[in-house]
């Protein structure tokens, strides 16, 4: 049985944190699908299609992962893809309760698709995709957070500012 994961967010940026996950997890799964949510409750510095692309950029080592931009119930999207795993990243313990919210919810929708957690490796756990952007704002060094690629596109973003 082939298992396909989606990994869900909205990766502005895909940070090295993100990147830590994808790699962990796509030695578990088939196929592993990092799904860039379009989030109408934020303001992203990125359009969905350079967030897109910045996650094919920072992920293309890897030949099982998609990267793949969706608008509707996660849930759905899931099943558009025939996953079985929904891929959530907790940081630290205060992720936990949203987190937690988020999977039950999901399980009520679609009791067929599993919510599977995972932790990156203690020197990501620190970075958030709002602090890199914060950094990059105030013109510090983006460069040990995020891929060469991201970091290049988040300087530019600000520079054109």
């Amino acid at each position: 049985m082939s298992i396909t994961a989606v990994y869900p967010g909205t990766f502005d940026p895909i940070t090295c944190g993100h990147s830590d996950l994808i790699k962990r997890a796509a030695q578990f799964y088939d196929r592993l699908i990092i799904a860039v949510a379009n989030n109408r409750n934020k303001t992203p510095l990125f359009s969905m299609d350079e967030r897109i692309a910045l996650a094919k950029a920072a992920t293309a080592e890897w030949s099982n992962v998609e990267v793949v931009g969706f608008d509707c119930l996660l849930v759905d999207f899931v099943d558009q893809v025939d996953g079985q795993v929904i891929l959530r990243g907790l940081r630290a313990v205060s992720d936990f309760e949203y987190e937690f919210q988020l999977a039950s919810m999901n399980r009520k929708l679609a009791p067929h698709i599993e919510t599977m957690f995972m932790t990156p490796a203690e020197q990501f756990s620190y970075i958030s995709s709002s602090l890199v952007r914060e950094i990059a704002a105030l013109n510090g060094d983006i460069s040990e957070f995020v891929h060469p690629q991201v970091a290049q596109a988040i300087q530019q973003k600000f520079q054109s500012r």
